[in-house]
């Protein structure tokens, strides 16, 4: 598990191999990532965008931007987390991920980025 800590924001970071949906004869690998999200400010914030890096190890990449995570814009109180499950495909059986949540202070309606961690995402036959 991958974890980093931004702005009072703890973001853990695991991932999963997905080969029933993946096809390697056709460059066609399917990772799941959990996400887990902690609030650890004094105030409640909500996540209001996202914003992913994607890297395969050919050297491609590309940008993915929008609203909320998997179609909501959660609100987080003080000491609690949110989690939710998602998925990337990749070109490659080996790539990264990064990116940030742009996040709001309720109270206060000030936004800040909260980084999410860089982590690998790595078929298990690639590991041997």
């Amino acid at each position: 598990m991958i974890s980093k800590i931004s702005e009072g924001i703890t973001i853990r970071v695991e991932t999963y191999f997905q080969p029933d949906y993946s096809n390697p004869v056709n460059s066609e690998f399917m990772f799941a990532y959990r996400i887990t999200i902690e609030n650890n400010n004094a105030f409640p914030v909500k996540l209001l965008r996202r914003k992913w890096l994607i890297y395969d190890s050919d050297g491609t990449h590309r940008e993915v931007e929008g609203e909320g995570v998997v179609g909501v814009q959660p609100q987080i109180n003080p000491g609690e987390s949110y989690q939710y499950v998602s998925g990337c495909n990749l070109r490659t059986d080996l790539g990264k991920m990064s990116g940030s949540y742009l996040m709001e202070n309720i109270n206060t309606k000030k936004t800040f980025s909260a980084i999410i961690p860089s982590f690998v995402m790595c078929t298990p036959f690639k590991l041997n």
